[in-house]
Order: structure tokens, then C-alpha cells, then sequence
């Protein structure tokens, strides 16, 4: 018999003395039950497998949803691809000029304006209407010089005009003229929780269709500093952040929950680390989506202050009277609150706190900016606000931002 190594031994005196404790445990339970302790064990043993088979069962029951997920959501998931007339590079520099090579060649010389038709980028982007709407995001479709071709889970495609562009926002809405499309359901944003299943599909690397990758919602309210790849670098604040891999081209593509309704819009992805990607939450691309289906446009809601959401070191430094909300402040040479606003018209001034936006506490994690982004110009909206030792409620109707 060949010598045991020292994990060997271990391990083996690991597993008596488990051993060894289980059955003096059971011997100890059968004196004071009566019961004898091989029927103990049994017992044990059978629970031990009725658990294992649940955790079975379970596994098996979320492998059987997200399938049926993926399922049910691919048809309604595109490519989008961006093409463009550019400027032919001359393919045979540094000789294409020597009179000798283009006849020995037979090279022509290349018309400097000449140009040829070229794929330039391509995202994911996903149908959130039966006649043709698409939802996208705004770096995807970018380029106001290119055209807009979308590729359906079917392998058809069709040209795509963008109907808007989201300012604010990583996000644009496209139409295809087609009817009785496969389309997506929003789901709610705001009742997402972090551990819950996030399912993303998108366009990977822009040439692997309706690829899938499943994860967990990581974490909420996230702000990041993303590039589009064009030198442009713009800060999204309010992200979902993820653990589902979100690779280059699945831009634009929807994360999913086990109901198969879009929780968010897949963004970005955080370089250098591995499973750090991020979504703009749904009720955003809701929002926009209304607003050109009932406008023509993207319109912003706008309430016209500036303000610092407060932070328990806020309220010990300026002895505020809570510790959360809205404070209204302004900086050098701007007010608190900008004149002709409906804030101004509602009486709203410098040094009031915005305590609560229509019912919903406003706070870090429910800041006022995200609150008054998903509602719409033109809806009422209650605010209840703090004034020295004083709170008031006052009814707002929000106005259509400005064009910055």
C-alpha cells in the first residue's frame, strides 16, 4: 500500500471525527427521544436528499425561465448596422503616382474624390412597437451623415429612419417601415432589487447575432463616464450595473428579467475589470418613447432649479432640519431658482428643501433629477417641501425643458 500523503491523512481524520460527531449526536438524541440512532441517521439522510432535490428542482425551474425568455425575446431583438460613403484610401501609395508602375500595373490613379460605400459601426437595439419603433441608444446611430440598416432575428432587414435623438440621455428611437412586428414589454425600473436575474441580448462584437448572457442585477444607481469610441466622452448617471456581459455591439440591446420585460437598455461596460457592465433603467426609454409617439420629439420635463441633494454630512455642516431631500441653492451668479420656471411660479424659493416629488421621498437613492426624468412636460406633480421649521405641499406643472 503506498504511503499517504499528509492531505490524505488529513482528510481522512477530517471525515472520522465528522463522522464520529454525527453518531454521538444521534446516540445523545436517541437517550433523551427514545428513538434509536440508526433510525436518526436515516432520517437525516432522507432530509438531507429531500434538499438536495429541491435545490435540484429549483436550478432546473430557472434554467427552464430563462430559456423560455430568450425565447420569447429574440424575434424582437435587431442588429443595426451603419453605412456610409468614405473616401477611398489609395491602395497602392507610395507608387501609385510612378507613371512606370501604372503602366507596367496597369494601375489607374485613384479619383481623390472618389468614394466607396463602407459598414462603419454596428449596434444592437431591440422593437418596442408592432408598426416599426425601435429602441436603441443614441452613440449606435450617432453619425447624421450615415444610413441605417436593421436586421431582424429572421434574417431579413430593412432601412431605419432615426426619429430622435435623446440629448440627455444614451438613448434614440428609430422607425422601420414594417407591420406586426415582434415587440418587447417594459417592465418597472424602479422595482428592480440587486441578486435579482438580468438576462442581456445584444449584437456581440457586432457580428454574433442574438447573443445571450445571464447574470444578476449588481447594483443600482450607478454613475460612470462612458466613450462612444469617437473621442466623445459623456457622464450617465442612474445606471443598473451588472454582472451579464455586455461586450462591444450589444450597445443598445435590452437587459431582461425572468418575466421577459426590459429593465434597462445595455450602455457600457466598465474596461479593465470582467463582469462590470451597466444599463440605463427602462422607465427612461419608456419615457422616450411617449414622448415621440405624442410629440414628434424627446421632450424633457423641467421644473427649473438648482439644488445639492443632501447628505448627512450637509445637514450636520449647514444645520439643515433633515437629512435628506433636495436643497436649493445656487451658485455664482445664477439663482436657485430660474426665473419664468414653473419652481418660480409655484413659489419656490432659495433655501427650501424639496422633501418629497409626488409621494416618493427624494433622496441618494431616489435622487429629484431621476424622478423628474420620468415623468412627462405638461403632468402635475406634488412636492412637499420644508421651509425653515415648516413644511408646505405645493402642486407644480412641469414645462419642456429648454433646448440647451
Amino acid at each position: 500500500m503506498e504511503a499517504w500523503t499528509r492531505k490524505q491523512f488529513l482528510a481522512l481524520v477530517v471525515a472520522v471525527a465528522i463522522g464520529s460527531s454525527a453518531l454521538t449526536a444521534a446516540a445523545t438524541y436517541g437517550l433523551v427521544t427514545g428513538e434509536r440512532p440508526a433510525d436518526i441517521v436515516a432520517r437525516l439522510a432522507d432530509t438531507a436528499q429531500n434538499v438536495l432535490a429541491q435545490d435540484q428542482e429549483q436550478a432546473q425551474a430557472h434554467e427552464e425561465a430563462v430559456v423560455a425568455v430568450v425565447a420569447r425575446a429574440s424575434p424582437a431583438v435587431v442588429s443595426i448596422v451603419a453605412a456610409k460613403d468614405v473616401p477611398v484610401v489609395d491602395r497602392f501609395s507610395p507608387f501609385a503616382e510612378d507613371p512606370f508602375f501604372q503602366q507596367f500595373f496597369g494601375i489607374t490613379p485613384e479619383d481623390p474624390g472618389q468614394t466607396e460605400r463602407q459598414e462603419i459601426s454596428a449596434g444592437s437595439g431591440f422593437i418596442v412597437s408592432a408598426d416599426g419603433l425601435i429602441i436603441t441608444n443614441r452613440h449606435v446611430v450617432a453619425d447624421t451623415t450615415a444610413d441605417y440598416t436593421v436586421f431582424f432575428n429572421d434574417g431579413s432587414s430593412a432601412p431605419a429612419r432615426v426619429l430622435a435623438r435623446d440629448e440627455f440621455q444614451d438613448l434614440a428611437v428609430l422607425r422601420v417601415d414594417r407591420e406586426n412586428l415582434p415587440i418587447l414589454a417594459f417592465g418597472d425600473a424602479n422595482a428592480i432589487k440587486p441578486g435579482q436575474t438580468a438576462i442581456a441580448i445584444g449584437n456581440a462584437l457586432g457580428e454574433f447575432s442574438n447573443t445571450v448572457s445571464v447574470g444578476v442585477v449588481s447594483g443600482l444607481h450607478r454613475s460612470v463616464f462612458a466613450s462612444g469610441g469617437r473621442g466623445e466622452v459623456e457622464e450617465l448617471q442612474e445606471l443598473i450595473q451588472t454582472d451579464a456581459a455586455i461586450n462591444p455591439g450589444n450597445s443598445g440591446g435590452p437587459l431582461l428579467n425572468l418575466r421577459g420585460e426590459v429593465i434597462g437598455v445595455n450602455v457600457a461596460m466598465a474596461s479593465g475589470a470582467e463582469n462590470i457592465g451597466f444599463a440605463i433603467p427602462s422607465n427612461y426609454a419608456r419615457r422616450d418613447v411617449e414622448s415621440v409617439r405624442e410629440r414628434g420629439r424627446i421632450v424633457y420635463p423641467y421644473l427649473g432649479i438648482r439644488y445639492q441633494l443632501i447628505t448627512k454630512e450637509l445637514a450636520e455642516e449647514r444645520n439643515l432640519p433633515v437629512d435628506q431631500g433636495a436643497l436649493l441653492v445656487g451658485g455664482e451668479g445664477s439663482s436657485a431658482v430660474i426665473q419664468g420656471s414653473p419652481a418660480a411660479a409655484a413659489g419656490l424659493v432659495e433655501g427650501d428643501i424639496i422633501v418629497e416629488f409626488d409621494g416618493t421621498a427624494v433622496n441618494l437613492d431616489r435622487p429629484l433629477a431621476s424622478l423628474i426624468r420620468e415623468r412627462k412636460a405638461g403632468d402635475s406633480v406634488r412636492l412637499a417641501v420644508r421651509r425653515g421649521n415648516d413644511t408646505f405641499t405645493v402642486t407644480v406643472e412641469l414645462a419642456e425643458r429648454p433646448t440647451p
